[in-house]
């Protein structure tokens, strides 16, 4: 009788730690992702021949139907340096709410995204702060004239026992 009890103690414990909510934002080895490219100097934006700033639409929750109260999202931002050869630099991802107040940045210091890297971000599904309008900025540079990242958001939710998943991208406002 005792080695049951034992047996369901332990099983009970492994559930719960299995459970419990990681931060999305981690690498595998317990590290921001974003902390880790953090570079120690500041962007000498006159020497970069590249540069952009890019609006990446974010929805954090929609409507499914008329009987349906708000669904809520989860939104993963997915930054793309496309270049064999260069770095892309990131002076800037500053996320905002519908009403266009700042929830959070989340740079300190610039990062250098190494070619053909990427980097994400993920907005839980618990996170309604940003709400149905919600928005993301990136400032973008490079020593290369000629770079093509691709900033993407995914936002996958589910209604019921069924599952979708959408993207957005990213649009240039340095026009």
């Amino acid at each position: 009788m005792k080695t049951s009890h034992y047996l369901l103690v332990i099983l009970t414990l492994f559930l719960l730690v299995a459970c419990l909510n990681s931060d999305p934002n981690l690498d595998n080895k317990g590290k921001d992702e974003l902390k880790s490219l953090e570079i120690d100097r500041e962007i000498d934006e006159t020497t970069m021949l590249y540069s952009d700033t890019v609006y990446v639409p974010i929805y954090s929750d929609i409507y499914i139907d008329q009987h349906t109260q708000k669904c809520l999202l989860a939104a993963t931002l997915s930054i793309r340096n496309t270049s064999y050869t260069d770095s892309l630099f990131i002076s800037k991802i500053d996320y905002f709410d519908t009403d266009g107040n700042l929830v959070r940045s989340f740079l300190k210091n610039s990062i250098s995204l190494p070619p053909m890297a990427t980097i994400n971000y993920v907005i839980e599904k618990e996170d309604d702060t940003g709400g149905g309008g919600a928005n993301f900025i990136v400032a973008l540079y490079a020593k290369a004239k000629i770079m093509n990242p691709i900033i993407q958001a995914i936002m996958i939710g589910e209604n019921g026992n069924k599952g979708f998943g959408f993207t957005t991208e990213g649009q240039s406002i340095n026009k």
